[in-house]
């Protein structure tokens, strides 16, 4: 007698983010996912509304370059076909940082940043992710609530075309970022408040796009970086992302006090007042491309949905409706693809319907998450205001270390080498105190400091006209 075959596992995602596209390509492999987005998405690679702060500049750190070729194979080389960038850390970078060290230009590791223009990086996600026959998409629909109880969660009602319906699935992902509603979907299934955390440094960005100066378009013109200290206030600093179709994009923060502005006869002046002028003497000979755009949404917010006593299965919450970092640490990207893949490999030995499910995924997902927190608030805690309770002991003792590790790996490959490990969140920050930091740390040999941005002459000649 033949054996009635099992229809697969319905899911739902709710935000076709980065986020969300990241865990439909997770799903995929356990079930029918339709994903649900509240915008009409762009055609080509251009902004849309949904994502106010892709204008900014954006870079993948190697963690999520690979989590992303693990997720969605080829989408980095797609990146790269279009004009994208595998940038050498450091040996293709400039980079000063918070503690005004500036980093020699080593070229013995091997982490890459991926650098390109976020709409770019979005485009090229969505045709790889949505072009998978698994997948549906739904545009312009929104979600309302969620259908279920405090046990299990059986669907999401949502509002598309003018009318409400309800969409039933064996697993609801919320992937729509800081604007999440979760917190109000579960206390209305009869759930707890979930605790969260802010620490807010008051950072504004200002964005301005232009064309690369000189000959840089036609050379792998390095990427400037000059970050704000903490220690000084008000923090300013500013980056040059050399993106596709021969641009910059050019973003500069400052702190509360001072904040960058959206008139555009102010920004090359503030960029000359960071703490080297270097970004504004490469802006001389720029031309801009357009006004200035502003963000003020930079806070770390952070959703412990991974502590609360009672989860249902069949929900799951992702990406930066979990928690969002201060743009200026690049971790966003990175955490959504490792907490997607931390999903699909938890699904791997257990099915997406078993019970208990839910609090499990929702507690993988966070490891990441609490790793690029962790670096984040480690610097932004100890601006004036950012947080109503001050950095602890153990806090300052840390945040002292790592900035023994900074000066040591700025001027150390092999030192280098384990601070990008963290950084790039391909190892976890114990890799801090391995011998390869602590031995160069202690005992040396110690090359100087630079005493001025790494910046080499034929460079700086490339962006002369």
């Amino acid at each position: 007698m033949p054996v009635e075959a099992r229809p697969r596992p319905t899911a739902v995602v709710i935000g076709a983010s980065a986020a969300g596209l990241f865990a439909a390509a997770a799903l995929t492999e356990f079930a029918d996912v339709t994903v649900i987005e509240r915008d009409v998405l762009p055609a080509r690679a251009e902004p849309r509304r949904g994502v106010p702060q892709a204008r900014h500049a954006h870079l993948v750190w190697s963690g999520g370059v690979r989590a992303f070729d693990d997720l969605v194979p080829g989408v980095v080389d797609d990146v790269v076909a279009q004009g994208g960038r595998l940038v050498h850390i450091m040996g293709d970078m400039v980079s000063r940082a918070p503690n005004e060290v500036w980093f020699r230009r080593f070229h013995a590791t091997q982490h890459r940043n991926l650098v390109a223009s976020r709409d770019l990086l979005d485009f090229v996600l969505r045709a790889r992710v949505l072009g998978n026959d698994r997948i549906t998409l739904r545009q312009d629909t929104t979600a309302l609530a969620l259908e279920g109880d405090a046990r299990r969660v059986r669907g999401v009602r949502i509002r598309a075309g003018g009318k409400d319906l309800t969409l039933h699935a064996d697993l609801v992902v919320d992937a729509s970022g800081r604007g999440s509603r979760a917190p109000q979907w579960l206390e209305n299934l009869g759930l707890p408040r979930v605790t969260e955390r802010e620490v807010n440094a008051g950072v504004v960005y200002a964005t301005r796009l232009y064309r690369a100066p000189g000959m840089t378009a036609e050379t792998a013109f390095p990427l400037i970086n000059v970050q704000a200290n903490p220690a000084k206030t008000p923090g300013r600093g500013g980056i040059i992302l050399p993106v596709e179709g021969g641009r910059w994009i050019v973003t500069l923060s400052g702190t509360r006090g001072g904040e960058p502005t959206s008139d555009s006869d102010a920004f090359l002046d503030f960029a000359r007042s960071l703490g080297d002028p270097i970004i504004g003497e490469l802006l001389q000979n720029a031309a801009p491309l357009g006004d200035v755009t502003t963000t003020r949404s930079t806070a770390n917010q952070r959703r412990y949905y991974e502590k609360l006593r009672a989860w249902p299965d069949g929900f799951l919450v992702l990406g930066d409706a979990v928690a969002g970092y201060n743009p200026v640490y690049g971790h966003g990207l990175t955490v959504a693809a490792q907490s997607a893949l931390t999903v699909r490999d938890a699904l791997r030995s257990t099915p997406l319907t078993a019970v208990g499910i839910g609090r499990r995924l929702q507690r993988t997902a966070a490891s990441p998450v609490s790793a690029a927190w962790d670096l984040a608030v480690g610097q932004d805690a100890f601006y004036p205001g950012a947080t109503s309770t001050p950095p602890t002991v153990l806090e300052r003792y840390l945040a002292r270390f790592v900035d023994r590790a900074v000066a040591t790996g700025a001027r150390n490959p092999r030192a280098l080498g384990a601070l990008l490990d963290v950084m790039s969140m391909e190892k976890p920050a114990t890799r801090l105190f391995s011998t390869d930091m602590l031995i160069p740390m202690l005992f040396g040999p110690k090359r100087a400091f630079l005493s001025k941005p790494p910046l080499r002459e034929d460079e700086r000649k490339a962006a002369t006209p």
